[in-house]
């Protein structure tokens, strides 16, 4: 059978912010082939994507679509896609000028659909990957999951010529990550032209024929996916060794006190219901001191409800039996004087943080608790960011660009953040979500050195199982029952 070309690259070039992103690419795919676009954060890949799908015009060199991209388009579904969504719900938000005070934004069900009328195969593709209940939330009110779930379906029902799809099962539950393996495979054993961008081995699906390596913007390899797997610099980019961690700072002042003689969270017979939907029922959770506890459970179970609970972004928390740090929630605490005593670091954080930052500027925001650096900053305060960078083996990168640095060094940088002030909890919601192979060891190593090393608890959330850190001790664990979930807690 005769190919041809679905699209070539000859010589590309892309700078972003005075970098190199990417150098001399040239790289042609045929029709009948299924490629991915393999290696760790900061490899390239995204620019790559961008090039290819027409987001990117910037370049130098020659890019060539084929006729059939050039009608019926590509296709990319992507965290960069999800954070521009998020961002302009953000700007578009209202709530402050209506009567009853809350603005849902875009709706899951118009994202899909994009003023098309709802078809069969919407309700098909609704239906198979088993997000109907969240078609009327809005995109700012839904899980990390949800939001690639539905990217994904209004991708598919674009028809495009070619699909990109980038780390498409992050932040996806165990269950939805073998249900989407599944149409993944469907996919790349039909007429759909697929390609992957993976950032490890182990996320290459079976029906992948082709490999294309980066590093460092560069082409490390090309070729068949047996006979590029088996290359000795591969295998190197792949593995390589971790650098070494420093001595964390002496723990920042504290203007509060925690009882000794106490849990530090204890919630009793907790009910949530929203809208007559039960989220949370009968939870009983007791977090003492000493602890680090892991949160495992599916989408949609309830964790996030959870977690607003023990911050106080929930009012829900009202008239419950839910005791923080001591204090009865209800008695005349602040949200701050809750929200002082944790350091978080989550999904969308990270989505909505502050653009045009020098990352050691992103650590010392985690002193005000703000999503930029608006406030004064002193000398000390300054030394003790650098002292986190330097024991989280970032001292060499304060004065870049948070927006330059990879992916994965981005979110070690906001781990720092999420310390300077010595929280008695470090909240971390999915913080391996999006890392390669690589930055995921660096970050449980980081959670485990800081577990050690200082008297901050760990709360750590996470659907994939193999992404937990020595240092816990306790298990949160929602399960699915006749009624919803039920939750049970193992300390060991």
């Amino acid at each position: 059978m005769k190919y041809s070309p679905l699209f070539s690259l000859r010589d590309v070039q892309l700078v972003y912010r005075a970098l190199p992103a990417l150098k001399h690419i040239s790289w042609q795919v045929q029709t009948g082939e299924q490629w991915a676009c393999l290696g760790p954060n900061g490899a390239g890949k995204t620019s790559l994507a961008n090039i290819i799908c027409g987001q990117a015009n910037h370049y130098s060199g020659e890019y060539q679509g084929s006729p059939e991209i050039d009608s019926s388009g590509v296709a990319y579904v992507c965290f960069e896609q999800a954070r521009a969504l998020c961002e302009r719900d953000k700007k578009l938000d209202d709530s402050e000028t209506r009567a009853d005070a809350n603005d849902p934004g875009t709706l899951v069900r118009d994202t899909i659909l994009n003023r098309q009328a709802a078809d069969e195969r919407f309700h098909y593709w609704v239906t198979r990957l088993g997000i109907g209940y969240a078609l009327d939330r809005g995109l700012r009110f839904i899980s990390t999951g949800e939001m690639r779930k539905t990217l994904l379906i209004k991708a598919i029902l674009s028809d495009p010529a070619l699909l990109i799809l980038d780390s498409p099962l992050d932040g996806l539950d165990s269950s939805s990550q073998r249900e989407l393996s599944g149409i993944i495979d469907e996919l790349l054993r039909s007429d759909q032209a697929v390609l992957m961008l993976c950032r490890q081995e182990e996320d290459l699906p079976a029906g992948i024929s082709h490999l294309l390596v980066l590093d460092n913007g560069a082409v490390i390899a090309s070729g068949e996916r047996k006979d590029v797997l088996a290359q000795a610099d591969v295998r190197t980019l792949l593995h390589p060794p971790l650098p070494l961690l420093g001595k964390l700072p002496p723990p920042a002042p504290r203007n509060y006190a925690v009882p000794d003689n106490c849990p530090l969270l204890d919630l009793k017979d907790v009910d949530v219901i929203y809208d007559g939907l039960q989220v949370l029922k009968n939870v009983h959770w007791q977090f003492d001191q000493g602890q680090h506890c892991y949160i495992s459970g599916p989408n949609g179970c309830g964790k996030s409800t959870l977690l607003s609970l023990i911050t106080g972004d929930n009012h829900k928390a009202y008239g419950q039996d839910i005791t923080l740090f001591g204090i009865r929630r209800g008695s005349g605490e602040s949200i701050w004087d809750i929200k002082q005593k944790y350091g978080q670091l989550d999904n969308q954080l990270h989505l909505n943080f502050a653009r045009g930052m020098k990352a050691l500027e992103v650590v010392l925001s985690g002193f005000f608790d703000s999503i930029g650096l608006y406030d004064t900053w002193g000398d000390e305060q300054k030394s003790v960011s650098q002292q986190w960078l330097a024991a989280l083996g970032l001292e060499h990168i304060e004065r870049e660009s948070f927006d330059a640095l990879s992916f994965g060094v981005q979110r070690m940088v906001l781990l720092a953040r999420a310390m300077v002030k010595s929280p008695t909890i470090l909240l971390l919601d999915e913080p391996t979500l999006g890392l390669d192979g690589h930055h995921r060891r660096l970050m449980l190593r980081a959670i485990d050195h800081i577990a050690s090393n200082c008297d901050s608890q760990v709360i750590f959330v996470s659907h994939s199982v193999g992404d937990v850190p020595n240092c816990i001790n306790q298990h949160l664990r929602f399960e699915p029952d006749a009624d919803g979930f039920e939750v049970s807690c193992e300390n060991s």
